[in-house]
């Protein structure tokens, strides 16, 4: 089947590719991936306060900083992608696989949305240029050869996720040009983006293999190779504990009231792998797990559940910060 689908693909490569097919490439659509800058300015307005006259601009100019980029990143991605994204069941409808391209435009493309980028965030901050720059780079490391971190198992991960934190400190730059996230967020951040990475993985794995084989999905991607169906699922399991961890040190450490989000978010990894190990799950297109209904409701909770605990001291939790034993009474 899928050889079929790739002799039809070859075939429409004689048809040019137009301006709005280029753009496609972009994946403006992907946008929604960068709520996860929302944390980062909710966290530094409440631990710093606004530290700048311009905030709504540099809201403004942030957000257009993460989308060009992201965009420039989407764009090499999918051109050095076109060879092997036609062994994959979805990925082989993509623009690069099925119209012929000009090499020179693309990089043009990627040019103009780098430069883009950059400006505005030169325009915000040194901080926030020099996190673009960061951004800019991670999607040469993952997707450019030799160095083409994507083939390479674990590795694509650990990559990959870099910018689960570069949206946390864009989001928090936005506020206080002047300092940085503390380091137990920035960690728990990455290693959150490690497990949702892992468990797109893992969503891909079990599919894929089971419908066309281990050797197609290789073929795919050449980390796949380096990975079994357990071991992305403990990998998995490894990066939420290490995520979960790093959070509650940033809780515990900054109001003490957050503690209680900690059962929750548990919920939400476990939640959230278990949707990965459904067939045609949403967790290979994160773009799209706005649709996940459960998963949202659980979202909204937390959200409820944070401004509940911003907003409200409860003194009885101080408690959980001392040193106490439980006394029995027949001793």
């Amino acid at each position: 089947m899928i050889a079929s689908e790739i002799k039809s693909n070859q075939n429409k490569l004689d048809t040019k590719a137009t301006l709005v097919d280029y753009l496609a490439m972009a994946r403006f659509d992907h946008s929604t991936k960068h709520i996860f800058i929302i944390p980062g300015i909710v966290f530094a307005y409440i631990l710093r306060g606004v530290q700048t006259d311009n905030i709504y601009q540099n809201i403004v100019l942030g957000l257009i900083t993460a989308i060009c980029i992201a965009s420039a990143n989407y764009v090499i991605n999918e051109w050095l992608d076109r060879d092997f994204d036609k062994y994959h069941p979805t990925k082989s409808e993509r623009t690069a696989v099925n119209l012929e391209l000009n090499g020179q435009l693309i990089w043009l493309e990627w040019i103009i949305f780098i430069t883009i980028g950059l400006v505005c965030a030169f325009l915000v901050s040194k901080t926030m240029f020099i996190v673009a720059c960061a951004f800019g780079l991670q999607g040469i490391v993952y997707n450019v050869p030799p160095l083409r971190m994507k083939d390479k198992p674990y590795f694509d991960v650990i990559s990959e996720s870099i910018n689960n934190p570069i949206r946390l400190v864009i989001g928090w730059t936005m506020i206080d040009a002047a300092t940085l996230p503390p380091s137990s967020i920035i960690l728990s951040y990455y290693l959150g983006g490690a497990f949702l990475m892992a468990a797109k993985r893992l969503s891909e794995y079990r599919e894929i293999v089971a419908s066309h084989g281990k050797k197609l999905l290789s073929q795919y991607r050449a980390s796949f190779a380096g990975y079994t169906d357990t071991s992305l699922t403990v990998s998995c399991f490894l990066y939420a504990l290490l995520s979960s961890f790093f959070l509650a040190v940033f809780l515990l450490k900054y109001r003490i009231e957050y503690v209680l989000l900690m059962p929750i978010i548990v919920i939400l990894f476990s939640q959230y792998l278990a949707l990965s190990m459904q067939p045609g799950s949403s967790a290979q297109k994160p773009e799209k797990l706005f649709r996940e209904n459960r998963l949202m409701i659980m979202v909204i909770v937390l959200a409820i559940s944070f401004v509940s605990t911003t907003l409200v001291d409860i003194p009885y939790v101080e408690n959980l910060t001392k040193q106490q034993y439980i006394t029995l009474e027949w001793h």
